[in-house]
Formats: C-alpha cells, sequence, structure tokens
C-alpha cells in the first residue's frame, strides 16, 4: 500500500459528507468542490498516526476552508447583478427520505442560511444539521464551547424566524409541482393563476448573463405577467420535473439548452415562492446531468 492510499480512502469515506458541509455553508457547489480540493491536499500531508477521529479532523477542516471562502464569496456577491440564488444540484431521490436533510439543502432554507453571520452560519449547519458535538465544533472555530453555545442559540433563534412556515410532504409538493408545470405547459392561465398564492414571490438569478429581475417580483399578478414574459416564444421548449435539492423542481430546456430551473416553495397547496436560476454558470451540472449529487449527514 502506498502512503497516499490510506489518506484516500479515510477521505473517500467522507467525501459526501464533507462535501455537504460545504455546499450548506457555501450555496455553491462549485466552490465546495475547490474547498473539498483544498482539504485534500492537506490531509494528503497529515500523519495519521497522530489522528484519533478522521471524520471530526476531516470535518474541522472543511469548515475553516468554508469560511475562509465565505469571505471571497461575501466579496463576490457585492457586485453580483440581481439577486443570488444558491446553486441547484440534482440530487438523489433518497435524499427527500431523510426529511432534515432534504430541508437543510432546500433553496428556501440556504436563503435563510445567507442572513447568517459566516461564524452563525457554520455552527448552526455543524449543530443542526450534522449533530456534531460543541467541543468539535468549538475546535474548528478556535472558540470555547460555551461561545458556541451562544452562538448556536441566537443562531437557532434566527432561523426560527425566517424559516418557511409551514412544511408539507414531498408528496404534497409533487402534486403542486405536477399542476404548475400543467398549466404552464398547457398556457392555462386560470389554472397557473390557482396555482400561486395571492402574495407568491419570485426571485430570478440572471447573474447578469441572462435575462431577470433585478430585485424580487411580489403579488400574484405581477409574478404571472413576469412568468408569461420571460417564457420562451420561439425553438423548442421542454419542462420536466427532477429531484434538485432534495423536492421536486422545474427544469425548462431551450433547442437542447437548459434556460432555467425553477424550485418552488409550497405552503398549504399552493406556490407561495418561486425561484428561478438562469445563471448560466449555476445551471453547468443540471445542463450536462451526470449521476445525481449523493448527499449524506
Amino acid at each position: 500500500m502506498t502512503h497516499a492510499e490510506p489518506h484516500a480512502a479515510a477521505f473517500a469515506a467522507y467525501r459526501n459528507l464533507l462535501f455537504t458541509v460545504a455546499y450548506e455553508m457555501l450555496g455553491s457547489a462549485a466552490d465546495a468542490e475547490d474547498v473539498l480540493q483544498d482539504a485534500w491536499l492537506r490531509w494528503a500531508e497529515v500523519d495519521l498516526a497522530e489522528v484519533r477521529d478522521p471524520r471530526a479532523y476531516l470535518v474541522r477542516v472543511v469548515t475553516r476552508q468554508s469560511l475562509n471562502r465565505l469571505r471571497t464569496l461575501a466579496r463576490r456577491k457585492e457586485s453580483y447583478v440581481g439577486p443570488w440564488l444558491p446553486e441547484p444540484l440534482l440530487t438523489a431521490p433518497d435524499v427527500a427520505d431523510d426529511v432534515e436533510l432534504a430541508d437543510s439543502v432546500s433553496t428556501a432554507m440556504l436563503l435563510v442560511l445567507e442572513t447568517l453571520t459566516p461564524t452563525e452560519r457554520a455552527v448552526f449547519v455543524l449543530r443542526e444539521v450534522f449533530d456534531v458535538p460543541y467541543d468539535e465544533i468549538a475546535a474548528a472555530l478556535d472558540k470555547s464551547p460555551a461561545a458556541v453555545r451562544q452562538v448556536a442559540h441566537r443562531a437557532r433563534g434566527h432561523v426560527a424566524a425566517r424559516r418557511p412556515r409551514v412544511g408539507v410532504s414531498r408528496a404534497e409538493q409533487r402534486v403542486v409541482v405536477d399542476r404548475f408545470l400543467a398549466a404552464a405547459a398547457t398556457g392555462d392561465l386560470a389554472s397557473l393563476v390557482e396555482a400561486l398564492a395571492p402574495d407568491v414571490v419570485l426571485t430570478s438569478d440572471g447573474g447578469g448573463l441572462r435575462s431577470a429581475a433585478l430585485r424580487p417580483i411580489l403579488g400574484r399578478d405581477k409574478v404571472l405577467r413576469f412568468l408569461l414574459g420571460v417564457m420562451p416564444t420561439e425553438g423548442d421548449l421542454r419542462m420536466d420535473v427532477v429531484e434538485v435539492n432534495g423536492a421536486p423542481a422545474l427544469r425548462f430546456v431551450v433547442d437542447g439548452v437548459l434556460d432555467t430551473v425553477a424550485t418552488l416553495l409550497v405552503e398549504e397547496g399552493v406556490v407561495r415562492g418561486i425561484y428561478l436560476v438562469r445563471n448560466p454558470e449555476k445551471l453547468a451540472r443540471l445542463g450536462h446531468p451526470g449521476e445525481p449529487v449523493v448527499l449524506a449527514r
């Protein structure tokens, strides 16, 4: 066995977990992959005989690298054109079976996490999603366990005040998504209106590269007009339902090229939030989909 083989085996054993941690910290699969690459380079130089708990050690490395990357992302978002939305992930169906994991990677939750400070986000993700002990989080953040508990309490309150009000099952969400898709595909405006809550909010992310609203659109009438305005009228338009971030979502393909991915926030049987990702840089994985991303806790 070469020197690299035991390192590679240990890293591979926790890779899905590490990617999930980085993605929930960053909301970007591309940046999460960069973090994992940096973590691997550091891990490959470690003396394994001195590592008592490889999982804790790797989570600590990924957390620190993600915090560093968050600072870079913050500067990047300051000059971002229009609203920023997380990069959508094509996920395996079994992600939806883990309700807590599916909720933690949903677009709505990732946007809530965006409102936390980097430290609050790290503590919340590690504690609430991955159940990392306070002393391990403290070691990762160079803080005392008592300080971490205070941050966790503050972050939980912040998230509780902003997360979606009513949880729905995957089956309930699929029913609404299918109804929305059928109405959009047939041009049935009456059914489309019925699928939208009166106070529905639409957020679109074109990143300055594709047509998108520069601020969220509020209200059923305005949202409907916007949707009708951006719907392609020429070319071969195909729409289907795919599993994105642990929930059913809509994929719009025009002339064989992925145009838009829409995730829907469903509450009480209607669509209360629509998130349109049109930035082609965020659609690369879904535009040429291979195997779904495997997330893990």
